[in-house]
């Protein structure tokens, strides 16, 4: 049986200690070869501007922009504190001219336009937003028509000896705790289904792996 869900924060990190054990974090999992930037360039998520939400640090993003050319990323994050670390990763990348990273709630209403984007990945933050189906909602309405969105998070029915495995090996094993409760916080793939079946996103598909679970759809 599936434990029941726990969210976690609606707030984003924040505090400076914090902010600089998931930023150690976010390098950690880019050195080791986990961040998704090849499947969302697979996915089609490879030209022109493209939105972010919850980037954290901003190592994710980072990433993606190093790996294209001829893009630009808008970044909306609810954390202060992570702004502040993802603008500096920006300028040890020598990126910080196409990222531009905005301070707001994806949860309550987005500060762009409609049909601004040509398209949208968050890796990691589904699991923290408030009210996850009006974030949906956004994403496709600030998304331009044929525009696709990539999202993926943790699954909280994860294998009990692969989410041991993962455990031991964490760094920096002050991100342990977090760990679990992010995990505990994220959504099971039918509960997704049934989110997304009451969104604007009709054209979705979702799929799962050992650790995790993503979505790809395109605005009709």
């Amino acid at each position: 049986m599936v434990m029941k869900r726990k969210p976690e924060t609606d707030h984003g990190i924040q505090g400076e200690f914090n902010v600089e054990m998931f930023n150690q974090f976010a390098k950690f999992m880019r050195d080791k070869g986990w961040v998704e930037t090849k499947i969302m360039i697979a996915a089609g998520i490879c030209s022109g501007h493209v939105l972010e939400v919850g980037p954290g640090p901003g190592i994710k993003g980072l990433e993606w922009l190093k790996s294209t050319t001829e893009t630009k990323l808008t970044a909306l994050e609810i954390s202060p504190d992570m702004i502040k670390m993802a603008k500096r990763n920006a300028k040890d990348y020598g990126l910080q001219d196409r990222v531009h990273y905005v301070n707001g709630n994806a949860a309550i209403q987005m500060p762009f336009d409609d049909n601004t984007f040509d398209a949208m990945f968050s890796n990691g933050s589904l699991h923290e937003w408030e009210f996850p189906e009006n974030v949906f909602n956004e994403v496709y309405r600030v998304l331009k028509p044929g525009g696709k969105l990539f999202v993926s998070d943790l699954r909280r029915d994860i294998n009990l000896i692969l989410k041991l495995i993962i455990k031991m090996s964490t760094r920096p094993k002050a991100m342990v705790s977090g760990f679990i409760t992010s995990l505990n916080a994220s959504y099971t793939i039918e509960e997704i289904n049934e989110m997304l079946h009451r969104t604007k996103i009709k054209n979705f598909k979702t799929k799962k792996d050992p650790v995790g679970l993503s979505v790809l759809a395109v605005k009709q």
